[in-house]
């Protein structure tokens, strides 16, 4: 194990003593000093894991040098030692977090064991907060999956805006993961102790959508035997989210914009105005523009919602998210239905990659919940997720199973096999003029220049096999 560890003690014979006795018996790196004011400086320029410190000393004394490094280093250990060892004292250093109280003269060995445990307490401390912050991060984008350009933007303004209380309308096709983003907005935001409420404004039917949202009062309406809460009531606090919110009546989209400008709104049947504090959320797979073009959307409402917009990719200009996406939704229906599959083969995956994915991740993961069903070995074929299709032309194979090489290295092997496919592909339909496969490709001439120079493409030579 290693770490490093401050001494403080203005005895030097005292700093001599220890370190010989840390060093000869342990691998940590000791740091020591006989001003307890410039242990101060020391906590604040680089990471120490233990402090072992003298309780009397000038200046400032050991239980206010404990006081202090909590603040600076709250996983630092300290130990406290003292020739005028009393009960007061050792109760006062543990109640100020003091790992244990140490009384001078001590023998080797009881050093050498404090020390060892206080170590393996600071390791400790260091991988639950690791581990917190890891679930912390889990929890706010697990179903976020992807290392393309586009996600990592995508993951970016999430944390960006998140803090904030601007409203954001999230656009994209269905099945790109909209409401996984407005879950992360929610989630990385300082309302995640409080509701996420989603508003189906597709699902909903018209008649009853102006209650569903805003609950009525007893006797509003036939049927309506007691007063009912709303979703808008029930989301105080935290995040309402309006999924389709294209698909929303012209007459609710004028009472939506009120609540969105006055945060107040009416239960049907009501005579008093309720007042919330929520954060707005919406998604639309609809261009809404052409919908306000088409008299079927409010334009003030619009925007309302625009104030932040994320515009989700579909899975067809991320193909390289393919192979990770595949193998996570693997694992996860492989577990949900009791298998032992651990990979999917370079055909199949080569099939997964030259799919137009109309229907974005949600048809990905379908389609891989079909192969895990009728898989009957250890690994996914091509005919376990397309069955109706004896062999579709490979879209890039691998030289080597990516699950069974570091992440790291895989996700090199996937785009560099993604680049040559590609920029092949798009010479080919370019009759190899560069200018133009630049075009279609929407990228800088420049930079396709590049990426033939750096995946050795002989530019020359597909043009006399065309």
């Amino acid at each position: 194990m290693t770490g490093k560890i401050l001494i403080v003690d203005d005895e030097k014979d005292m700093l001599i003593l220890l370190t010989r006795i840390i060093t000869e018996k342990t691998d940590y790196d000791v740091v020591t000093t006989h001003n307890s004011l410039n242990a101060i400086e020391i906590l604040e320029n680089q990471p120490i894991n233990l402090i072992i410190t003298d309780l009397k000393m000038p200046k400032m004394d050991g239980i206010a040098l404990l006081e202090q490094a909590k603040k600076i280093q709250p996983t630092a250990v300290v130990v406290v030692m003292t020739a005028y060892a009393t009960i007061e004292t050792a109760v006062e250093a543990t109640r100020k977090g003091a790992f244990d109280y140490i009384a001078k003269p001590f023998r080797k060995e009881r050093i050498l064991l404090t020390i060892n445990n206080a170590m393996k307490l600071q390791s400790l401390t260091q991988e639950n907060k690791a581990l917190l912050n890891s679930l912390k991060q889990q929890k706010k984008f697990s179903s976020i999956i992807g290392f393309s350009q586009a996600i990592t933007l995508i993951l970016r303004g999430i944390e960006q805006v998140a803090q904030s209380s601007a409203t954001v309308l999230i656009c994209g096709e269905s099945g790109t993961g909209k409401e996984l983003v407005a879950m992360a907005i929610h989630y990385h935001s300082h309302r995640n102790n409080n509701p996420f409420i989603t508003v189906n404004c597709t699902a909903m039917p018209e008649q009853i959508i102006e209650s569903e949202l805003f609950g009525h009062v007893k006797g509003a309406f036939t049927g309506a035997w007691k007063d009912k809460k709303g979703l808008v009531e029930e989301a105080d606090g935290g995040t309402l989210f309006f999924d389709e919110i294209g698909d929303l009546n012209m007459v609710m989209q004028a009472k939506l914009l009120r609540l969105l400008q006055e945060a107040e709104y009416k239960p049907v049947g009501g005579l008093t105005t309720k007042h919330v504090d929520i954060r707005f959320l919406a998604a639309t797979n609809q261009d809404l523009t052409k919908l306000i073009a088409e008299k079927r959307f409010r334009e003030d409402l619009f925007y309302r919602l625009n104030v932040i917009n994320f515009q989700l990719p579909p899975l067809r200009d991320r193909k390289e998210d393919i192979p990770i996406l595949a193998h996570h939704f693997l694992e996860k229906h492989t577990m949900l239905n009791k298998k032992e599959i651990h990979r999917i083969d370079s055909e199949a995956m080569s099939a997964l990659m030259a799919k137009k994915w109309r229907g974005n991740v949600r048809e990905l993961e379908n389609v891989i919940e079909r192969g895990v069903v009728f898989c009957r070995s250890d690994h996914i074929e091509l005919s376990d997720i397309f069955p109706e299709k004896s062999h579709i032309p490979p879209y890039f194979l691998f030289d080597q199973d990516i699950y069974d090489i570091p992440f790291k290295e895989a996700k090199e092997n996937v785009i560099k096999a993604f680049h040559q496919s590609y920029i092949v592909s798009i010479l080919k339909q370019s009759n190899g003029n560069i200018s133009r496969a630049a075009e279609r490709a929407g990228l800088q001439r420049q930079y396709l220049h590049r990426l033939i120079k750096d995946e050795n493409i002989n530019v020359e030579s597909l043009k006399e096999n065309m």
